[in-house]
């Protein structure tokens, strides 16, 4: 299953954010989007990403300063990013591997959606269900 399936199923819709907004505004705009993570974006280029990890490491680091800062100071870079046809194990093994809960998913250079650890674990659940289900009609089948 790649990681397109996904993408179609949720929507590709990305929140971003430019490297020099403040970490209040990344704050508010996850708080108003409901999400754990913006991709920091300068015109079409990934530059990094800010999750609620880096706010909270940020806030204990600098303390309340933290908040007026750029997101490019606390924000991760090099961003671990896939593609479309990458498969949901493969980014089940990078995430472990870099312990990190969102990636960029890029066709061509350009952004085009976002996966989350909650949406491969939502559709690795769908896909054990189902593949439960066909046992279990196989089973009575054969009984």
């Amino acid at each position: 299953m790649s990681i397109d399936s996904i993408l179609r199923q949720k929507g590709a819709d990305v929140a971003t954010i430019a490297p020099e907004a403040s970490v209040k505004r990344a704050t508010s705009w996850l708080h108003a989007k409901n999400i754990g993570a913006l991709v920091v974006t300068s015109g079409n280029a990934v530059v990094g990403l800010i999750s609620e990890r880096e706010i909270v490491h940020a806030i204990a680091r600098y303390g309340e300063t933290a908040t007026s800062m750029p997101v490019s100071e606390i924000m991760r870079r090099g961003v671990i990013t896939v593609t479309p046809t990458d498969t949901v194990s493969h980014v089940m093994s990078l995430m472990t591997r870099h312990r990190v809960r969102h990636m960029p998913v890029l066709r061509d250079g350009n952004l085009v959606g976002i996966i989350s650890i909650g949406d491969v674990v939502k559709h690795r659940l769908e896909d054990l269900e189902l593949e439960t289900n066909v046992l279990r009609d196989v089973y009575n089948a054969a009984r």
